[in-house]
C-alpha cells in the first residue's frame, strides 16, 4: 500500500486524521516515523499559502505524497485574529489553556452575540514532483465565556456551537469530525485521494 505522509507531528492532529482519512487506500505515516525532524516555518500570508508550503516540502523531502494543513479561529470582534498565528497567539510556548485565556482576555466586555468565530481548515496534497490540491472546510460558532469541556484540543473548549448547544470540547471524537472544519475539508481530501491519487 503507498504511503501518505501527515506533515505534522501535533499528536491531536494525527490522531484526528488517522481518524478522518480511514478510508482512503494509502498508508499514514508521520514525519517521525520517516526520520524527518524538519519543521516548516508557516511564513505565509494565509491558511492556503501554509498548508501548500508545508505539504511541498514534505513531499520533496520525503519523496512521499504528503498531506499538511493549515488551520485556525477567526474572531469576528478581533478582526479575524488569531487567524494564522493561532498556534502562537499566546507567544512561543505557550500551552493550549494559555491561549485559551489570553483570547478571552481580549474578549472581555464583548456581549454574547458579538463574539462569533469560524474555525477554518485549508488542506494542500502535494506530490514529490509539487504538484498541489487544495481542500477547505469552516465551523461557525461563539466563543464563550469561559472554557468547558475537556476533550479536544487548542480552543475547542471555547468555541460554542449553538444548533450543538455544546462546545467543541463537549463533543465525542465521532460528533467533532462530523461537523468540524477539518473534517468538512478532510471529507473532500479522502475523496482526492481516492479519485486522483490511487490509481
Amino acid at each position: 500500500m503507498p504511503k501518505l505522509l501527515l506533515a505534522t507531528n501535533n499528536k491531536g492532529k494525527v490522531r484526528e486524521y488517522k481518524s478522518l482519512l480511514s478510508a482512503v487506500p494509502f498508508e499514514l505515516v508521520t514525519p517521525a516515523e520517516l526520520g524527518i525532524s524538519t519543521e516548516v516555518a508557516e511564513v505565509g500570508g494565509s491558511f492556503e499559502e501554509n498548508a501548500r508550503l508545508k505539504a511541498t516540502i514534505m513531499a520533496a523531502e520525503s519523496q512521499v505524497l504528503s498531506l499538511a494543513d493549515d488551520s485556525g479561529l477567526e474572531v469576528d470582534a478581533l478582526g479575524g485574529e488569531p487567524g494564522r498565528l493561532s498556534a502562537r497567539y499566546a507567544g512561543e510556548g505557550a500551552s493550549d489553556r494559555d491561549r485559551a485565556n489570553y483570547l478571552l482576555a481580549k474578549l472581555e466586555g464583548v456581549p454574547r452575540e458579538k463574539r462569533t468565530a469560524r474555525f477554518r481548515c485549508v488542506i494542500a496534497i502535494a506530490t514529490p514532483d509539487g504538484d498541489v490540491e487544495l481542500c477547505s472546510g469552516e465551523c461557525d460558532g461563539l466563543i464563550t465565556f469561559e472554557p468547558v469541556g475537556e476533550g479536544g484540543f487548542g480552543y475547542d473548549p471555547i468555541f460554542y456551537l449553538p444548533e450543538l448547544d455544546k462546545t467543541m470540547a463537549e463533543l465525542s471524537p465521532d460528533e467533532k469530525n462530523r461537523i468540524s472544519h477539518r473534517g468538512k475539508a478532510a471529507r473532500k481530501a479522502s475523496q482526492l485521494l481516492k479519485e486522483k491519487y490511487s490509481k
